[in-house]
This record gives C-alpha cells, sequence and structure tokens, in this order.
C-alpha cells in the first residue's frame, strides 16, 4: 500500500525519541558528521541474518492483516447461533473491520511520517492486541462491531506500513523479495486462520479463534523493540550517524556514503515532487491515469475474492456440508492462495501484468460460472467437494494473476508527483469496496441463492475483463522514468499501453 514520503523537518518527532538506540548504541543527536562512521562492513552471512530477522519480525504484520480477515469465516457460524445474528447482522460484524481497515490505510502512512515507521508498528501492535482481546471478551453484537472496527485500524495500518519499513530497510537486491515477502505473508495468516478454525470447530471456541491473534501481535510488538528505524526515517529527521549505524548492518562498508546520499537527494526529491501533487491532478493524463488505477481497485474486489475468504464455510454449508466440515475444508483455500501467490510472484515479470491479468480473469469468469451450476445439482457430499474445488480452482486464479497484477501496477503507474496520494486514493477504494462486498454478500445469499450470486460475480468478471484489456497499462520492462512517459504518451492518446519489450 501506499504511504505518503518523509517529512523534510529536521528535528525528532513525537514518539521517536531523541536517543533511541539502534543495536544497543546510541547516536549522537545534534550532530551531522561529513563522514559516516568508518567501520568494516558486515559479512555476507552477518547480513543476511540481520536482513531475514528483520524481514520475519515487521512481515508478522502482515500475517495478522491475513488472520484477523481470514479468522472470521470460521467463527461466523458459532457467532450466528450465540448472537442469533441475521444475515445483515453477520455482514455488518464481518465489514466493520475493513471500514476500520480503510481508515486505518489512511492513518497509516501519516503516522509512519510522524512517529517514524519502527514506532508506528509498535503502535499497531498494540492496537493489535487490545482490538483482538475485544472481539473475543464482546459480549453484545454492537461491542463485537466497535471491536472489529478497532482490529480494522490496526490492519489497514500495518497494510501500509509494514511494506514501507521493508522496502527502506532493504537493499537494492532484495527489496523486491522482501516487500513481495509481506503479501505472501498475508495469504499465509490467512492460512493459519483456517487451520486454528478446524481445530477449535470441534470445542465451537469462536473466541478462541478470534482472541488467538493476540500472540502474534504480542511477537511483533516484542520483537519491533529490537529492531531499529529505516536510514531514510533517521535521515529526515537529521540524523545521520544513526542512518550509517543501520546501512553498516546490511550493506559493505564502502557503499555506505553512497547510500546516504542517495537517500537524502531522493528524500528532496520527494519533497518537491509532493508540493506539486494537487497541482499535477489537473492535467488530464493525470487524472485519467488516477481513474484507471481506482477502477483496478474495484476490480479486484468486485469479482468476488473476499466473499470466499470472509464466508468459505457458509457457502459450503448450503451444499450440505456440516459445520466442522465446512470449516476444515478451507484450508484448502488458505494452502491454494499461498501456493498461486508465490506462483504469480514468480511469473508477474516474464509474462507480464496485461497478459496475466487477461488471462486470470478469464479464468476467474468460467470458475464462477461452473461454480453457480454446481449450487443446481442435489445436495450430496460430493456436490460439497465440487463446490469446494471449483472455489479452489477460482481463488488459485485470483491469487496469481489478479491480486499480485493490481497491486504491482498500483505501486508503478503514477507518477512521481503523485504517487504516494494517487496510491492512496485507490487503496483506500480498493477498501470500501471490500466493505460493500462484505456486507451485502451474506444478505444477497439469502435473498437470491448461491448460484445466482456466484453468476453475478462471473458477470463482474467479464465486464472487468473488458475493463482492463482496454484501460490496463502493460509495466513490464521498463524503468520507472521511461514508464511516466510512456503513459503519458498512451494515457494522452486515450488506448491501453503496450510498449513494453
Amino acid at each position: 500500500m501506499a504511504a505518503p514520503g518523509s517529512p523534510t523537518t529536521p528535528t525528532a518527532g513525537p514518539g521517536e525519541s531523541s536517543d533511541a538506540p539502534v543495536h544497543g548504541k546510541l547516536p549522537n543527536q545534534g550532530h551531522t558528521p561529513s563522514n559516516p562512521p568508518s567501520r568494516s562492513g558486515p559479512s555476507a552471512r552477518g547480513a543476511s541474518r540481520f536482513i531475514v530477522a528483520i524481514a520475519a519480525i515487521a512481515a508478522l504484520g502482515g500475517a495478522l492483516f491475513g488472520y484477523d480477515t481470514g479468522v472470521v469465516s470460521g467463527a461466523l457460524p458459532f457467532m450466528e447461533r450465540h448472537f442469533g445474528l441475521t444475515s445483515l447482522s453477520e455482514g455488518v460484524i464481518t465489514s466493520a473491520l475493513l471500514i476500520g481497515a480503510a481508515f486505518g490505510s489512511l492513518a497509516g502512512g501519516r503516522m509512519a511520517d510522524t512517529l517514524g515507521r519502527r514506532n508506528s508498528l509498535l503502535w499497531a501492535g498494540v492496537v493489535f492486541i487490545g482490538g483482538a482481546v475485544a472481539v473475543a471478551l464482546a459480549p453484545t453484537v454492537p461491542v463485537m462491531t466497535a471491536a472489529r472496527f478497532v482490529l480494522g485500524l490496526a490492519v489497514g495500518s500495518a497494510s501500509v506500513i509494514t511494506p514501507l519499513y521493508l522496502s527502506e530497510i532493504a537493499p537494492a537486491h532484495l527489496r523486491g523479495r522482501l516487500v513481495s515477502f509481506n503479501s505472501l505473508m498475508i495469504v499465509s495468516g490467512q492460512l493459519l486462520a483456517y487451520l486454528v478454525n478446524a481445530v477449535l470447530a470441534h470445542w465451537e471456541a469462536w473466541r478462541w479463534m478470534l482472541g488467538l491473534a493476540a500472540l502474534p501481535a504480542v511477537a511483533l510488538f516484542l520483537g519491533v523493540l529490537f529492531l531499529p528505524d529505516t536510514p531514510r526515517w533517521y535521515i529526515s529527521r537529521g540524523r545521520p550517524e544513526a542512518a550509517a549505524e543501520v546501512l553498516h548492518r546490511t550493506l559493505p562498508a564502502d557503499d555506505v556514503r553512497d547510500e546516504l546520499t542517495r537517500i537524502e537527494q531522493a528524500r528532496t526529491l520527494e519533497a518537491d515532487a509532493r508540493r506539486g501533487a494537487f497541482q499535477e491532478l489537473q492535467l488530464p493524463w493525470v487524472r485519467r491515469l488516477l481513474l484507471i488505477g481506482i477502477g483496478l481497485a474495484v476490480v479486484q474486489q468486485i469479482t468476488g475474492v473476499n466473499a470466499v475468504v470472509y464466508f468459505a464455510p457458509k457457502i459450503l454449508a448450503t451444499t450440505g456440508l456440516g459445520t466442522n466440515a465446512a470449516i476444515t475444508a478451507t484450508i484448502a483455500v488458505g494452502a491454494v492462495s499461498v501456493i498461486a501467490t508465490a506462483i504469480g510472484m514468480s511469473l508477474i515479470d516474464r509474462v507480464g501484468r496485461r497478459p496475466l491479468l487477461l488471462w486470470g480473469l478469464s479464468g476467474m469468469a468460467v470458475s464462477l460460472v461452473l461454480l453457480g451450476a454446481a449450487f443446481h445439482l442435489p445436495r450430496s457430499t460430493a456436490v460439497s467437494y465440487l463446490v469446494l474445488a471449483l472455489m479452489v480452482l477460482y481463488m488459485g486464479f485470483m491469487q496469481a494473476t489478479l491480486n499480485t497484477g493490481v497491486w504491482l501496477l498500483l505501486a508503478e503507474m503514477f507518477p512521481l508527483k503523485v504517487r504516494g496520494l494517487a496510491m492512496g486514493a485507490a487503496v483506500f477504494v480498493m477498501w470500501l469496496v471490500n466493505f460493500g462486498v462484505a456486507l451485502a454478500f451474506p444478505v444477497l445469499l439469502d435473498a437470491v441463492g448461491a448460484a445466482i450470486t456466484f453468476w453475478l460475480f462471473s458477470a463482474m468478471c467479464v465486464l472487468s475483463l473488458v475493463f482492463c484489456k482496454r484501460y490496463a497499462p502493460e509495466t513490464k520492462g521498463l524503468a520507472l522514468e521511461d514508464l511516466e512517459h510512456e503513459l503519458r504518451r498512451t494515457a494522452e492518446g486515450a488506448g491501453p499501453s503496450t510498449a513494453a519489450p
């Protein structure tokens, strides 16, 4: 997700102590050395260990994102009986987290700039812990809804702060893999939720399903206490010695000076760019790109993915499968999501963005047509597992293509001056549409049945295919600077970009 760039004021911000330790050392405050500290760089093995430790701890934010969005699928059947939920109240409880995430994503970037990336992750960990405990103990539906909203604030902020932290602290040659690792952790968190649901369903322990999210949240909080902030954050606060201390753990000593210079130049460029962002949005070609980006964000949500993620056991129960068996069967959805995401990460730079989107939407449309047709078959165990297989097929297409492609396009397609602003707007709309789908799906399921509901999602896939074929740009093989010129030429010519080699 996008976040605003670093502030330019060289003072310690609230929440970032002027004597915060960096790996046990106190950097001098108020002193800007002409040269970074002279010391030998890390061994390759030592740097790798340090980076892997950082990625493992920070990506717990992504895992919590996945767990908290996925766990509700197993808890809902038991909550329905406990609270006497209607279809509408099921949608409200599920979607409360998503509306919280929408506003959390808006606040996350600003909080990261104000408090620092590390301290923002600490605060997200605190909210994750409190939200998980509150959801597990909620005595009434209104309290549950409010607690889910608060938990959503943590989910949304973590969805911004975690990839931002990883992208800024990783060396350039590892940045893509580490940021993609966060996406893999999100679907892994969903898989973990499905596994926990399957185990605890035997005791109908839905409160434990929800409350166990507090454990990785505690691990996130404690782990982040031992992490530094990013070099970019330290430089933005006038602390080059602290930045150099971190860089000496990840880079050869000879590269530290050049990296410090590069960060300072990039920060200055981005500050200048942000000052012209709103004026840049007045340009017709930039407005057109923003609308395309928002359209891609909508496409990712209206094609049904989160209806499956949040309500898979409810869907399977409509085929006659028992509650516990339906919850256990959902593990297949999570497992395929993890595998498909890894496949999509390996294909995206070889196949290209547009072909992946078009093939994926075609496969999703066909899968959903077959899925809807399966609900017209007589109820039986075989039909239940046919429905599961078609859901798994649909999720495989979705996670390997549309999910991977849309996130990458949103990070690449906007010009520098509006990149943070435009991506933030697109992601905000994405969360709002996610909220709408989660709220409407259980009501729609009861009103028109599963077959028509999935055929409607299939129709959305067809419309999305037309949209992507007409408007989605191809960004494969182009440097960001060249890409900006190509997208401007294409947007002014009102056609899809096909300039990639």
